[in-house]
């Protein structure tokens, strides 16, 4: 039961997350059980949606002159989400900080590279932590937590067995590539 406390907010009730997970819905399918899959009557010459534009942000260059990634980021995600036709489910604005967050990251691990693990104190000039070692992984922990979004989505709604290489898998080794210029 939920009750109204004195200052308007909502108490009690269900936890959100509570309970047992529900089963992908390519497990239900191969299990026989009760899968809720809308049979779409045929129609003529259907016609796939377009990508949505990338944004103008995600393709300009940065300070240094280097290319941002996001744009080949956000391409490759949209093109797997296609494949298991979840592409509609996933939000384009979701799908913008996935890419973003993504090229940020790699980003900060050429800076890593290329600056080294230390940096100097601006007042004390002694040595300390490069900033860019906490930065990359707050922003790998913003990727993680993206993408377990949209990885739910395909995995809660696509009829396609969805094994093999995901965007995700191919992170390190863009950043791999990368090195390599």
């Amino acid at each position: 039961m939920i009750e109204i406390a004195k200052d308007g907010t909502r108490r009690g009730g269900k936890r959100a997350g509570a309970g047992r997970k529900s089963k992908p819905l390519i497990e239900k399918i191969n299990a026989g059980l009760d899968a809720k899959v809308i049979d779409l009557p045929e129609t003529e010459d259907l016609s796939g949606a377009d990508m949505p534009l990338v944004k103008d942000y995600m393709k300009r260059k940065q300070r240094d002159g280097s290319d941002l990634y996001a744009e080949e980021i956000y391409t490759e995600t949209w093109d797997w989400l296609k494949k298991f036709s979840c592409e509609q489910l996933v939000g384009t604005q979701l799908l913008n900080q996935y890419a973003m967050s993504v090229s940020r990251w790699i980003q900060c691990e050429e800076a890593i590279s290329e600056f080294g693990f230390l940096a100097k104190h601006p007042t004390t000039g002694q040595a300390i932590a490069s900033p860019y070692v906490s930065m990359s992984q707050n922003y790998m922990k913003q990727v993680n937590q993206i993408w377990y979004q949209i990885y739910d989505i395909v995995k809660e709604n696509s009829s396609i067995d969805y094994e093999g290489a995901t965007p995700q898998d191919d992170v390190m080794e863009r950043l791999l590539r990368t090195r390599k210029r």
